[in-house]
């Protein structure tokens, strides 16, 4: 019995220590800013080969990344979702058809949000819990940690070939984290309106594969998973040649 108590114990130590997840975020300044490179690099594109290029509108998308709990005590823990306030890209089109489109996008991980309360209403019943404050500090401390940000601060995205047509399509892509980069291929709901392109999207990331050791304790007994799902809706507003 003293052992059992001692091991339920050493749970619940780790659960106020954040393992389910100790240092606030960053607070919030300007938005994330595209690298000029990127700016004249699509707009060179634009001038030189015509079609439409489009910049990101940071209200009207949306990126997630769901994280879920493992080990033999998950129970204990907590799923998590990770939402991307602050993100930079671009996308182009050609004048006709999608043949040599692109797109890039960019975030920095350290600005990610966690457990936003609307958010994780909207994951469903397996995000029910209500993680407290000291839960989500040290979920970002350890995520952080992992992921390496100070050294490796960006996740980048970068299109290498679309296939299909509109609204049906696939994007190969190169995914660049940890200082490694991973080529995925990835279906593509793609939409263009008028001035506007919507693309709705999901994809598995396995952490192990950049490179990464997903958090765990007591020998994995607590643990975060190695793959993630990430949903997104990029929404991008046209952007004349020359601006």
């Amino acid at each position: 019995m003293g052992q059992s108590r001692s091991f339920i114990a050493l749970v619940f130590v780790a659960l106020l220590l954040g393992v389910a997840g100790c240092a606030s975020p960053p607070p919030l300044t300007a938005a994330v800013k595209e690298t000029p490179s990127l700016a004249a690099e699509y707009a060179a594109l634009q001038s030189s080969q015509g079609g439409r290029r489009y910049g990101l509108d940071l209200k009207a998308s949306s990126l997630r990344i769901y994280v879920f709990r493992g080990g033999q005590a998950a129970r204990l823990g907590h799923n998590h979702v990770l939402s991307a306030p602050e993100f930079s890209g671009f996308a182009w089109l050609p004048a006709r058809g999608t043949t040599g489109g692109r797109f890039d996008l960019a975030f920095r991980l350290d600005r990610l949000e966690i457990d936003n309360p609307q958010a994780r209403a909207e994951a469903g019943a397996a995000w029910s819990s209500k993680p407290s404050a000291a839960d989500i500090a040290g979920t970002r401390e350890h995520m952080l940690e992992s992921l390496e940000a100070d050294r490796y601060p960006w996740l980048r995205v970068r299109s290498l070939q679309l296939s299909g047509e509109l609204p049906k399509m696939a994007a190969q892509v190169e995914i660049e984290l940890h200082g490694q980069t991973r080529s995925v291929w990835l279906p593509l709901m793609v939409t263009e309106q008028a001035n506007r392109l919507t693309a709705n999207g999901a994809l598995v990331l396995r952490q192990s594969d950049f490179g990464i050791r997903p958090y765990s304790v007591f020998g994995g007994l607590l643990a975060v998973q190695d793959e993630l799902v990430i949903e997104f809706t990029l929404v991008g507003n046209g952007l004349s040649a020359g601006g």
